[in-house]
Formats: structure tokens, sequence, C-alpha cells
């Protein structure tokens, strides 16, 4: 849609006699102009004639008389007007546009019932807003749930390093066992040992004292002559 031309000050003033009373003659306009100045009756319908050119107006014929009807609604126009009115005068600050505003005349009661319930409209739009962020919130769960997905994982990823581990720790510890069997084993064998020793010990004794006995019976035969030398004596004695 092709966007309307701006009017001008008394172009706008005219358009709102428009919007306000319907559509009208320029005698009517004339007549009807907010700022109440007095003006020509040519300087009106040209101003109407310049609207007409901008496609801002309409112009309906009704026998000898025309008329003319705005061609776009209120707020498409003043929407433009005021957006520029606000930057240029305000800054763009709205607030002090508004307060600027009201401040500049008195208002009717039908006019702060309209104020009114725009600024209720407002308010109602602010929390719908704010209804539908929270609400546009819940799309980034998605996310949420991968990095929660992830995190499991992460964590199954651990448990079996764990599990690795500790079975990896057993196969360490049993040569640790097998060295402990091992010294209970030689400490078992240990006694047996001395056992034997002993035993051999014993043995040597034993070889040592035999030669003894040998002696003793060397000595015996030694006793065995003085029994034969006993009968040589009894001879003697007998002769």
């Amino acid at each position: 849609m092709v966007k309307p031309s701006h009017p001008s000050n008394l172009e706008l003033q005219a358009l709102t006699v428009l919007w306000h009373d319907g559509p009208s003659t320029v005698n009517a306009v004339h007549g009807s102009l907010p700022d109440g100045r007095e003006r020509a009756y040519t300087t009106v319908l040209s101003v109407m004639q310049s609207l007409e050119r901008k496609k801002l107006v309409k112009r309906i014929r009704s026998g000898r008389a025309h008329t003319y009807e705005p061609a776009y609604s209120q707020e498409v126009i003043v929407r433009r007007a005021t957006d520029d009115f606000i930057t240029n005068a305000f800054g763009g600050r709205l607030g002090e546009a508004v307060l600027a505003t009201l401040s500049a005349g008195s208002l009717t009661l039908e006019e702060k019932t309209n104020i009114e319930r725009e600024l209720q409209r407002h308010k109602t739009m602010a929390a719908k807003k704010t209804i539908k962020k929270a609400a546009a919130k819940p799309a980034s769960k998605p996310a949420a749930k991968k990095v929660a997905k992830k995190a499991p994982a992460k964590k199954a990823a651990a448990k079996k390093a764990v599990k690795k581990a500790v079975k990896k720790a057993p196969a360490k510890k049993a040569p640790a066992k097998k060295a402990v069997k091992k010294v209970a084993k030689s400490a078992k064998k240990a006694p047996a040992k001395k056992a034997v020793a002993k035993k051999v010990v014993a043995k040597k004794a034993a070889v040592k004292k035999a030669p003894a006995k040998k002696a003793a019976v060397k000595k015996a035969p030694a006793k065995k002559a003085a029994v034969k030398k006993a009968p040589a004596k009894k001879a003697a004695k007998k002769a």
C-alpha cells in the first residue's frame, strides 16, 4: 500500500473537519477550521484542491455542489504526523509529549474517559506482550533438554570410566595378593626347612659319636689280650 503524502498544517486542519463532520463542502470546511482565523474562501478552496491532488481526499459531485470526504482514516494520517511531532519537538519521548499536550488545555469528561480507555488498552497490550514473552521462553527448553541429555551421557561415560578403573584395580591388587600368598607359603615352609636342618645336625652329631663307639670296640680286644695273658699266669703257677 502506497503511503499517503504529508499534509501541511492547514491541510491537516481541513482533514480534521472532514473526519469529525463527515463529507463537507468547501464552504463548510471554511467555517469550521479549528484555529478560527479569518481566511478567504478561495484559500480554503485551494487547500481542498491540494488535498485532492495528494489523494488525501475524494471529491464527490452532488448536483451543483462538490463535497469532499477523507481518503484515509484519522489514525493513519495522524500517526505519521504525531511521530514526526514527538521526534522533532520532544526527541521521541512520548511521556513528555503527552504531558505537554494535556497541559495545553482542559479536557471534557468524554475526552478524559477516552484517554483512560486508551491507557487501559495500552496496559492490556503490555500485559499481553509480557505473557507472550513468558510463553516464548519454553521454546528455548529443547536446548536445555539437549544439554540435559548430554549431561547424563557424560555421567554415563564417567561411570564407565570408574567401572573400568575398579576392574583394573583388582588386577593390580592380584599380584600383591599373590606375593602375600607366596610369603605365607614361604613362612609355612620355613619351619619345615628348620626341622630338616635340625635333623641334619642331629645326624652329624650321631656320626661324630660313632667313632667313640669304635674306640670302645677297639679297647675291647685289649681286654681280650688281658684275658689271654691270664692263662699264662695260671700255667706258671702250675709249674
